[in-house]
């Protein structure tokens, strides 16, 4: 199987383009029976895709180019990690011009379970998005810094803390801070 994955790949990762360390990874929920079931990755996406603590947004911006591969299971794995990495923001624009067949939309979806990601809100309950803009519910003393951000501050084209659904980032006073969502309103 390793040979006509390396054929179809060219000997590079299917994801990234590194020609070095390349393994097969095997795109769960299918056995890995055959190369239609299986990509062909380097060693950091690899361990990537198999932990998510090892995910470094960065590496994946190769995305923007790989999700424009026809292979479908080279697509499945695109839009999962695509989906991952919404909070940071870019994904979102690659997920709005994202094509699959419905067959191939179907598998991709089968391996994410959207009801357990965390979400951002803010304190009305409201989902928060990257590039939202909100307005803050109270006076909050800005650690590290010398002013407080006063109530009714709009704070505009915020970013998710993708690790901690209860924090975003976003300027205010011309200084980027992380802000508690609960203490925010769309």
């Amino acid at each position: 199987m390793e040979k006509e994955l390396a054929a179809r790949s060219g000997n590079v990762c299917e994801l990234c383009g590194a020609t070095e360390g390349l393994k097969v990874f095997v795109v769960e929920p299918k056995p890995g029976s055959s190369p239609d079931e299986c990509i062909h990755v380097c060693t950091t996406c690899f361990s990537q895709l198999s932990d998510e603590e090892e995910i470094e947004a960065n590496h994946w911006r190769c995305l923007n180019d790989s999700m424009w591969n026809e292979t479908p299971v080279v697509k499945v794995v695109a839009w999962r990690m695509l989906n991952k990495l919404k909070s940071e923001g870019w994904p979102n624009d690659l997920l709005d011009m994202f094509y699959m067949d419905e067959e191939t939309e179907k598998w991709a979806k089968s391996g994410v379970d959207a009801e357990n990601t965390p979400k951002h809100v803010d304190s009305n309950g409201a989902e928060l998005f990257a590039g939202d803009s909100v307005v803050l519910i109270k006076d909050l003393k800005v650690k590290g810094a010398n002013f407080t951000a006063k109530r009714g501050t709009a704070v505009r084209n915020i970013t998710l803390v993708h690790d901690n659904p209860e924090q975003i980032e976003g300027k205010v006073e011309g200084q980027r801070i992380v802000i508690l969502t609960q203490y925010v309103k769309k």
